[in-house]
């Protein structure tokens, strides 16, 4: 579960509205079809943080009812260790194979608040943990030492790393200087779609996509070839979208971008986005339009 693609949809949310179950679910079980390894429900890219208990506990049940048998691992990530308990228990209760937890904040982060968070809410799963380094939102940077720390934790299972080192060697050193201090039981998975061909070549265990949430096919392309060692193959299919991370480069990050993208190919409705989250402008939809017919991708 903790290997391979493990893709991220949107959670449609039309403006002030509740979740479009329906396109949700179509999102999801379009993962499932294409045959991905995972399904990463309320990941950033889920907009988890804009939802009501209520809402998230319906989408993770729709998730993991779309899913196929596909494990759903869903994200749990709130402002208080209390909100997190209980993120954590309706996930389980919809039948969720795995959770992810950023450390959410407003006030700024310790690593004895992190790894406290970390350790009363691996005591109370009974499913594995994947923890989810995303300090370009929460700004909180992990350490080495802290991904030691928590690794040990009961039911932590992966790390999902925000990137790795630009050259093919320097990223290859960090992933093997962390398997050093990671129990074998952990994978690491990288994030960050435009390092996700380096990190694979390098060694990392999975891919946390963005990318894969929207369009499977590519993104299976690029981690099957990664798998069966054609690292050139993989880095190949990652300079083909390039064009696309360039767009999420452009926008200050993925999910305006492959928002609009979902919406363009009708597997959304336009709005798609909590506010206060607008989206991109007709100027710069046309603009990810153009890419996505430049590069083929479609439903």
């Amino acid at each position: 579960m903790f290997t391979g693609l493990s893709a991220f949809p949107l959670t449609p949310i039309p403006g002030n509205g509740s979740i479009d179950e329906k396109a949700y679910g179509r999102l999801v079980r379009r993962l499932a079809t294409a045959g991905v390894d995972s399904i990463g429900a309320l990941g950033s890219t889920g907009s988890y943080a804009y939802l009501t208990r209520a809402e998230r506990a319906r989408a993770a049940r729709i998730a993991v009812e779309h899913a196929d048998n596909v494990p759903v691992i869903v994200g749990i990530g709130a402002l208080r260790t209390r909100h997190v308990l209980e993120a954590a228990e309706d996930a389980q209760n919809a039948g969720a194979a795995g959770v992810l937890l950023a450390p959410v904040s407003y006030q700024t982060l310790t690593e004895e608040d992190v790894f406290g968070l970390f350790e009363e809410v691996t005591a109370n799963l009974s499913v594995p943990l994947v923890i989810y380094d995303n300090p370009g939102t929460t700004r909180f940077t992990f350490t080495d030492e802290l991904y030691t720390r928590l690794a040990w934790l009961p039911n932590v299972a992966s790390i999902k790393i925000p990137g790795v080192p630009a050259g093919p060697a320097a990223a290859r050193a960090r992933i093997e200087h962390l398997r050093q201090l990671l129990p074998a039981t952990v994978t690491i998975g990288v994030s960050g779609d435009a390092d996700a061909a380096r990190g694979l070549n390098a060694g990392c265990d999975a891919w946390y996509s963005v990318i894969g949430g929207t369009f499977p096919e590519p993104a299976l392309a690029l981690t099957r070839a990664a798998q069966n060692g054609q690292p050139e193959r993989a880095q190949q299919e990652s300079q083909r979208l390039q064009p696309l991370f360039d767009l999420f480069a452009q926008h200050g990050g993925s999910l305006r971008v492959v928002a609009a993208a979902a919406a363009h190919l009708g597997l959304t409705p336009p709005r798609n986005l909590p506010l206060p989250l607008r989206g991109l402008d007709a100027k710069e939809r046309a603009q990810v339009a153009t890419v996505l017919r430049e590069l083929q991708l479609h439903v």
